[in-house]
Order: structure tokens, then C-alpha cells, then sequence
């Protein structure tokens, strides 16, 4: 059976980026968003239960088609000691005249269904809450270059205001340098 699955992930193109290279330029329907490529790090933001901090990268995938953003956060509590950590994957995808993003943390999966759209300077992720659940919008707002402001919230079911549960800074983290193959003499 683990056979059959690898086999199709394999065949579906799904195994992963150690199997595929990924393009080196956004298809233009993507291009609005390219201020988020690349790798980001964020000092301490501030969350319902404390702060958080981490790293971001947002690589583009799938032939230029979408992006895939990996995070690792560690959250403090108000004592200003370590509360646990997450890891989390989104991938970003044009569809329907929209762009889309299905997140996931390994226990909780936010499907976005629409996208406001400020061409290379923001960009503001839906999700309409099912009956019952909450509704959840997230925002990244270009500082410049190099500094991205990103803010999670979350309405309660049956209410429209929101209310922040994250909020932060992140930076461009600084390219990683190659590193270089010397020759070594015999």
C-alpha cells in the first residue's frame, strides 16, 4: 500500500521540491505577489497568548504557478518563556479570477477562498467561516523592499467584526552564501 502511494504521489508530481526544480520566475498571473518570495525572519510579535517569532520562506512552485510558503514558529507565553512550537505550510494558487490558499499546521487546515490584491505592495487572504466555525483573514503588507507587516485574525462564528490573533514584522532575511569548492592540491 505505502508502495502505491509513493508510486502516485510520484506520478502526480506531489513528491515534493527534492524531486522537482522549481521555476525561476512567477507566471504572470502570480506576478502581483512576488513581493513575498524569498526568505523572511520575524523578531517578536505579538499573539493572543504572547509572543511568537520565526522564519518564513516563500518559494515558487509548480512551474511558476504557485507559491509555497513554509514557516517555523516559536511561541513564548506571557512569562516570556517558551510555550511550544509549530510548524506550517500554505500553498498560493491562482483560480477562478482569485487567488486561493489552503494552510495547514498539521492540526488545523484554513481553507482561503479569496484574495484582495494590491499589485507587488499587499495582499489579504478570506476565509468565510463554515456554519458554526470562525472566518479568518490574513494580510501582508509590503514596507519596502525588504520588511513585510503581517497580521492573522479571526472572527467568531455568526460575527462579522474581527479581532487580531497575530500581528508582526517580518524581514528579508540575507541570501545565503554559496559556498565555494576549492581544489585541493595533490
Amino acid at each position: 500500500m505505502r508502495f502505491a502511494v509513493v508510486a502516485f504521489l510520484l506520478a502526480a508530481g506531489l513528491a515534493g521540491p527534492a524531486l522537482a526544480a522549481p521555476a525561476k520566475a512567477l507566471a504572470p498571473e502570480l506576478q502581483p505577489l512576488g513581493f513575498l518570495v524569498g526568505r523572511w525572519t520575524a523578531g517578536e510579535g505579538k499573539t493572543a497568548q504572547g509572543t511568537a517569532s520565526g522564519r518564513s520562506a516563500f518559494s515558487i512552485e509548480a512551474g511558476g504557478k504557485a507559491l509555497l510558503r513554509r514557516d517555523h514558529t516559536t511561541l513564548k507565553g506571557p512569562d516570556g518563556k517558551r510555550a511550544g512550537a509549530l510548524d506550517q505550510v500554505m500553498l498560493i494558487y491562482p483560480e477562478g479570477g482569485t487567488f486561493r490558499a489552503d494552510y495547514s499546521d498539521g492540526q488545523h487546515v484554513i481553507h482561503y477562498a479569496k484574495a484582495r490584491v494590491e499589485p507587488g505592495r499587499s495582499v489579504v487572504f478570506d476565509a468565510p467561516g463554515q456554519a458554526g466555525a470562525p472566518s479568518f483573514r490574513l494580510s501582508y503588507a509590503a514596507e519596502g523592499a525588504d520588511a513585510l507587516k503581517v497580521s492573522f485574525e479571526m472572527a467568531a462564528p455568526g460575527e462579522t467584526a474581527f479581532r487580531p490573533v497575530a500581528v508582526g514584522e517580518m524581514k528579508r532575511a540575507p541570501a545565503k552564501a554559496r559556498k565555494s569548492k576549492k581544489k585541493v592540491a595533490a
